[in-house]
């Protein structure tokens, strides 16, 4: 599903556009995503949040 609203992790901004019209920066969706306990990927989604959080800091 998508959603329209968006937001800026620079300025914190609330946008429906792709890119922040006040710093240019890209925006992203402040949605979570669904959790089911029936996913059979979970696994791989967690490894790749845990490598680019590694990779960030």
């Amino acid at each position: 599903m998508k959603h329209r609203i968006r937001i800026c992790r620079l300025c914190k901004q609330y946008t429906l556009k792709d890119k922040c019209p006040i710093c240019k920066a890209e925006t992203n969706d402040p949605h979570p995503p669904k959790f089911s306990l029936d996913d059979k990927y979970i696994r791989y989604r967690i490894m790749d949040a845990y490598v680019d959080n590694s990779e960030k800091g």
